[in-house]
């Protein structure tokens, strides 16, 4: 089993992260990585601000264990009518997004360190032993299993008749949707030493798009695998093998025919979804995510856990909120006239589009909220650490 370690260096001050060391094909798994003790910075306390609204919450309730890691990423997933969870033990939970009642649950008894993905009829669930569980998405009956050739650290996606999975060894694997066969394998070399996680796949009409530990975005056809373009977001520097970490590790964003994408210690990037170019791009190191804007902004929660507004189609800052420096805020979400975050203490910030004022903040659990909030038709579903699953109405 890979450690998890927490590691800092001179370019990452007052900042924790989760390395998982790989040895490199043939040479078996590294065991123990030792660092030397280091003072680590606190997070800034909250301060005060002048409220301008007092969000409501519409449904809570509980969909299992949680998350049991400090990297799981345990993101539900909204599809039709329900939204789907998943906790650490496997334990898969629909509930009807209307008022949080649970509609089927299926325990698959397998150790879980990813959200739920799908579509096309199927929820698909991957597991830290390499199995991938398909789910018929109206009652949870169990449909196939495939055993893929490591971990699965994103949701698996689901389009054009096929389960698109990204393992931990560097594999993009097929499978067809309606019985787990695989159809196709894509493969690259993952470095000697990686932040723990990778960014799920992204499925748009017939391409698919997975970013990759080497700091490179690369698109193949969903038909047979190959490779339709390849582009560096961030190229490694530096002297040490930490310097030089450069994995993609937030999901890229497709938004009117761009895909936005972010490296740690590298680039946020905005490149053209069919032929990879890119149309301008800016320093940036994120490990979060982003959220687009279709008014022209794109958010950023980096590594030191500022809020940025980039303006899309220059990368030019509009504004950066600092008052959460190293409180481990979540991906930003638009929601309404506000970009919200979670962080580590299961708090929500509410802060305004238009200039990064905070305008409300609400504590949905003491757990933490390490998983992008979810907005769809006005309402924002939040999922804590500890399993709590909370819908709010935007104002």
């Amino acid at each position: 089993m890979m450690r998890l370690l927490s590691m800092k260096a001179n370019l990452l001050k007052n900042l924790f992260i989760g390395i998982v060391l790989t040895a490199l094909a043939g040479c078996g798994t590294i065991k123990e990585f030792f660092a030397a003790d280091a003072y680590e910075a606190p997070p800034a306390e909250l301060t005060e601000f002048q409220v301008e609204f007092e969000p409501k919450n519409i449904w809570s309730t509980n969909t299992g264990d949680g998350a049991n890691t400090a990297y799981a990423n345990m993101a539900p997933w909204l599809q039709g009518n329900s939204i789907v969870t998943v906790d650490h033990k496997g334990d898969v939970r629909s509930h009807n997004i209307e008022n949080g009642r649970r509609e089927w649950r299926t325990r698959l008894n397998i150790s879980v360190a990813s959200g739920v993905g799908g579509g096309e009829g199927l929820i698909v669930v991957g597991a830290q032993s390499g199995e991938v569980v398909a789910l018929d998405e109206s009652t949870g009956k169990e449909l196939w299993r495939q055993r893929l050739s490591s971990e699965v650290l994103a949701p698996p996606k689901v389009g054009g008749g096929s389960a698109v999975v990204r393992t931990a060894d560097g594999r993009l694997t097929a499978l067809s949707a309606s019985n787990g066969n695989v159809l196709w394998n894509y493969q690259r070399a993952v470095p000697l030493l990686s932040l723990r996680g990778v960014s799920a796949p992204i499925i748009e009409g017939q391409s698919v798009l997975a970013g990759y530990d080497n700091g490179k975005l690369v698109a193949l056809s969903l038909n047979d695998g190959k490779v339709i373009w390849d582009r560096s977001v961030a190229i490694p520097s530096g002297r040490t093998e930490l310097e030089r970490l450069v994995d993609i590790d937030a999901d890229p964003v497709i938004h009117n025919g761009i895909v936005y994408v972010v490296a740690f210690q590298g680039n946020l990037a905005a490149m053209d979804v069919d032929t990879g170019q890119t149309l301008w791009d800016r320093e940036m190191s994120s490990t979060s995510g982003i959220a687009v804007d279709p008014f022209n902004a794109v958010y950023v929660s980096d590594d030191q856990s500022y809020l940025w507004a980039i303006a899309d189609g220059t990368g030019d800052s509009l504004w950066r909120q600092t008052l959460l420096l190293r409180r481990s805020i979540s991906a930003p979400v638009i929601a309404g006239d506000n970009v919200v975050v979670g962080d580590f203490e299961g708090y929500l910030h509410w802060v305004s589009r238009s200039d990064g004022r905070f305008v409300a903040r609400q504590r949905i659990d003491k757990n933490a909220i390490r998983s992008q909030p979810i907005v769809r038709d006005g309402v924002l579903y939040v999922m804590t650490t500890g399993g709590k699953l909370t819908a709010i109405r935007i104002p």
